[in-house]
């Protein structure tokens, strides 16, 4: 991106995305406005009571999309500090009520209608104007190519220049290619400005921000707690049930051939043969039970390899593009390797996608990890979805998740979590 041909690119390419931002905060942010301002204006009338959370839901997906797109695009971290709905809400109207009342006692919604207001303001004039300074160029350069033949009744004006001739044609050219070579300049930096706009007000401040961490964290460490009760019931069935049983057979087998070794050599062999299958079974699931809690390869090889290693046994193909400047506590690599293999086996199971990518990388203190497909999308997060176990899981390192699945697909899935690489 250090070439003249790199810089063009790049800049054509912020403005192609300030484009679909200028589209999205002009109708996107002004619809959701006015429906979120007049559904609370109705709740005083009860109409508001059922409209509410579903205008606020739609108001969080906006700027969750926004979110997304702000660290995939510009490398913008935005937090999401959204207060999870109590797990004893009820359901029909009284639900309802419950629902709003959380969503409105939320500082966060507050933040987003604000944010509303300033992407459909601030938000869009930076955006387009990423845009237009690589397109106006374009009407300066048809000018001067003989459009301005067109307008030889009245004198037409480009920014400042009147064009009724060829010679102004080519100083409407030579003003094209002074805001084109300013738009290669300024238009990912003006792209990058539009996040942080949205960031300065979608953001708690730094002492919200620090109550949501503690609260976020006391929940994810007792579900952690919850979790790692269940994984050792869970250890404690399997080898109950599988590879104690099968020893336990193996020493019964072994029991017995002590016994029959001199009188019936024959079928002291046989179960010599039994107890040699049973103790290759019981290794095998000893195997599968240990990878199933830290797989070999991620000790012995790192993160990159072990997701490489995934991918190679998934049934479809899957590419994995992995930038890590060093490795993190096994605990973050055990959590980020797991999230991975959920996110996989749900695209191979429920996507109908043919290609997936994985990738990973570092940066300023983040594991960051992206796996996206092809498939027919509509993937969310939701009760009983791997994908809240995935931000669970997360969560318990204080990490974070943002889903974006339309339907049609593509599905991307990006995750953070904060960690030092050594």
């Amino acid at each position: 991106m250090d070439t003249p041909h790199g810089r063009t690119r790049a800049a054509l390419l912020a403005a192609g995305r300030g484009l679909v931002l200028s589209f999205s905060s002009i109708v996107g942010s002004v619809t959701l406005f006015v429906l979120a301002v007049t559904s609370i204006a109705f709740i005083p009338l009860g109409i508001g009571l059922v409209t509410t959370p579903y205008v606020l839901s739609a108001v969080r997906t906006h700027a969750n999309q926004r979110r997304l797109l702000a660290i995939t695009w510009s490398n913008v971290r935005i937090p999401v500090p959204y207060r999870p709905f109590p797990k004893d809400v009820r359901g029909g109207f009284t639900g309802q009520v419950e629902r709003t009342g959380v969503l409105l006692k939320d500082p966060a919604t507050w933040r987003d209608l604000q944010w509303l207001l300033v992407d459909m303001t601030a938000g869009y004039v930076v955006s387009i104007l990423a845009a237009a300074l690589m397109v106006y160029p374009v009407e300066g350069f048809v000018l001067a190519a003989g459009l301005w033949r067109v307008f030889t009744d009245d004198r037409y004006w480009y920014g400042f220049v009147p064009v009724d001739s060829q010679a102004t044609g080519l100083a409407a050219a030579a003003l094209g290619v002074a805001v084109f070579a300013t738009g290669v300049l300024l238009s990912e930096r003006l792209l990058r400005a539009h996040f942080v706009i949205a960031r300065s007000v979608l953001a708690p401040t730094h002492e919200q921000e620090l109550a949501l961490r503690i609260d976020r964290l006391t929940e994810t460490r007792h579900e952690a707690v919850d979790t790692a009760a269940s994984e050792l019931r869970r250890i404690e069935r399997d080898l109950h049930d599988g590879a104690q049983a099968r020893l336990v057979a193996m020493g019964m087998n072994l029991g017995t051939v002590e016994a029959l070794i001199e009188k019936d050599p024959a079928q002291a062999k046989k179960l010599l043969a039994m107890a040699r299958e049973s103790s290759a079974e019981a290794l095998t699931e000893l195997r599968d039970l240990v990878r199933g809690i830290h797989p070999p390869v991620l000790a012995e090889r790192g993160l990159g390899d072990a997701v490489k290693a995934l991918a190679l046994r998934m049934p479809i193909g899957t590419e994995v593009d992995v930038e890590l400047s060093g490795r993190a506590e096994a605990p973050v690599e055990s959590a980020a390797y797991f999230a991975v293999s959920e996110l996989l086996t749900n695209a191979a199971k429920h996507s109908g996608a043919d290609r997936i990518w994985v990738d990973l990388h570092d940066a300023e203190g983040m594991l960051r990890i992206s796996v996206t497909d092809n498939g027919k999308g509509g993937a969310a997060i939701g009760s009983g979805s791997g994908l809240s176990g995935v931000e669970r899981r997360l969560g318990t390192f204080d990490g974070i998740m943002a889903v974006s699945s339309p339907a049609g697909g593509p599905t991307m899935v990006t995750m953070e979590i904060p960690c030092e690489l050594s």
